[in-house]
């Protein structure tokens, strides 16, 4: 057994999880590329058995008062508390993300869990007024049914947490497909969330895990009696989702692609706009769907932020996420490596230059894992492949004159999830996040465009999928809403006028 698979048979004994060993299917560790575990996979016939079964535990949930289905997730929140060292620790090394990251992302599923029971007790409909004497006209919000969840290996359990404890306080089932590179922190999720749906005394089948490639999530993305499918990933990969949900009148939730960009106005803070800039576009090794990936400067200090951030991204440690001081973890595997090695060819091929980074890096050390400095390209225009999402750590910097032009180049792409501005000037701040400014689902004023909180929707606009989750009103996406109204009179008056008889 390696070291790091030796570290993963501990955390899950930690955990109470049996340790992944058994199985047929290699998981790798993006740190090193060794061998961390063997799981087996699912097939057709697990999904259907498992949305049976959860569809068989809606029927007791949904009956369930929110108030106590909230226990379920108050529990969850507390194993979480309980076994947050472990499972973040289980995602740097699953994820490559640093140890801090690994941590925060069980935060955000600490977080949630929070909210959700919170949530449990106000799931409000409305009284409206009505036309009619006599009569009462109120909204109502019901639990919608099964909840399948497809998640991605960049955030590999707070995706999930986010539409898990929405959907449990609404009254729903919750049956998860992870990413095939992400399938040891969802065993270990699925191990805790499935003591704390015990300890409450929910209904077996509630909480369900699936693992396997593209047969099993076709199967769940058909199933119909999955009543939502909430799912993260690629733009491709959204466009064969909702067409097949669609097809039999499901639901869907789509959070795809982003292409995310930062404008620097002559007024920014260079201090902290470097700051927010190195971070957004270096952090996770530019693998979150939020990274930072075009930078639009003026013209007037393009020059010195171009020279700060250069300077910046050549002191970032990179290597090992799990030792102390790394800032840049590797690329989850040799796919995205190929991705970023393209991107950049074809970036020098349209005109483009490349300022810092841009070379793989650890390779003697660890030939199998996939390791690159982050890059900063300088590019004459807005290019076709400026347009594209490369899920690696490359930064295109654009140059702008006026702020309208600014604009115009941010909202030309066919992503639209997050955005940032870093401006001290009040009118370019206001006009970015008014409805003629970023056309994002999230516009930022002086810090990056990732790193959301759960209070706020998250999710975008155009190619990203119009989804949102977390907090606001993303509940509703869980609910089917009734419209009743009630005659409390001994008349029968018709709406709107109309007499018959």
């Amino acid at each position: 057994m390696t070291d790091l698979g030796a570290r993963v048979t501990d955390l899950f004994t930690r955990i109470g999880a049996p340790p992944p060993h058994a199985g047929a299917q290699q998981v790798r560790s993006p740190i090193t590329g060794e061998t961390i575990g063997r799981v087996d996979h699912d097939d057709a016939d697990s999904v259907g058995a498992r949305v049976q079964a959860a569809h068989h535990a809606f029927a007791a949930w949904r009956d369930t008062p929110a108030p106590v289905r909230g226990r379920l997730v108050y529990e969850l929140g507390r194993l979480l508390r309980e076994h947050q060292d472990a499972l973040g620790e289980l995602v740097s090394i699953e994820a490559g993300k640093i140890r801090s990251e690994g941590l925060g992302e069980v935060q955000e599923m600490i977080d949630i869990c929070d909210l959700a029971v919170g949530l449990s007790r106000q799931l409000c409909g409305l009284t409206i007024a009505s036309e009619r004497p006599g009569h009462r006209m109120m909204e109502q919000w019901h639990p919608l049914g099964v909840v399948g969840v497809i998640s991605a290996f960049n955030f590999p359990v707070a995706v999930w947490s986010w539409n898990a404890a929405l959907a449990l306080v609404c009254g729903n089932p919750v049956v998860w497909k992870p990413s095939e590179n992400a399938v040891l922190t969802a065993m270990a999720t699925h191990a805790i969330a499935t003591q704390a749906a015990r300890t409450a005394g929910a209904p077996e089948g509630l909480i369900a895990l699936l693992l396997g490639g593209r047969d099993v999530g076709t199967a769940l993305v058909d199933h119909p009696d999955v009543a939502l499918i909430s799912a993260t990933g690629s733009t491709r990969m959204g466009r064969e989702v909702a067409p097949r949900v669609a097809a039999r009148f499901g639901r869907y939730l789509l959070e795809l692609g982003g292409n995310n960009a930062a404008i620097l106005a002559p007024s920014a803070d260079l201090d902290l706009a470097v700051r927010g800039i190195v971070f957004s576009a270096a952090g996770t090794a530019g693998q979150r769907c939020t990274t930072l990936r075009r930078i639009i400067v003026h013209r007037s200090i393009a020059a010195d932020l171009t020279d700060r951030l250069a300077t910046a991204y050549g002191t970032l440690p990179i290597g090992s996420p799990l030792d102390e001081g790394t800032l840049v973890g590797p690329l989850i595997n040799r796919r995205a490596y190929d991705g970023f090695v393209a991107a950049l060819d074809a970036a020098r091929e349209q005109g483009g230059q490349v300022v810092a980074g841009g070379q793989r890096v650890l390779q003697a050390e660890h030939p199998d894992a996939y390791y690159v400095q982050p890059t900063i390209v300088r590019m004459p225009g807005q290019t076709a492949v400026v347009q594209q999402e490369t899920f690696a750590p490359i930064l295109y910097v654009l140059e702008y004159d006026d702020f309208a032009e600014a604009l115009a180049l941010h909202n030309d792409v066919p992503q639209g999830l997050s955005s940032s501005v870093f401006t001290t000037d009040l009118r370019e701040a206001e006009i970015f996040t008014s409805a003629a400014g970023s056309d994002c689902g999230i516009a930022n004023v002086n810090i990056g465009p990732s790193g959301a909180e759960i209070g706020g929707a998250f999710g975008g606009e155009k190619d990203t999928g119009g989804g949102r989750e977390s907090g606001s009103d993303a509940w509703k996406a869980y609910m089917r809403r009734a419209t009743n109204t009630v005659n409390y009179s001994r008349d029968l008056p018709l709406a709107q006028g109309v007499e018959f008889g």
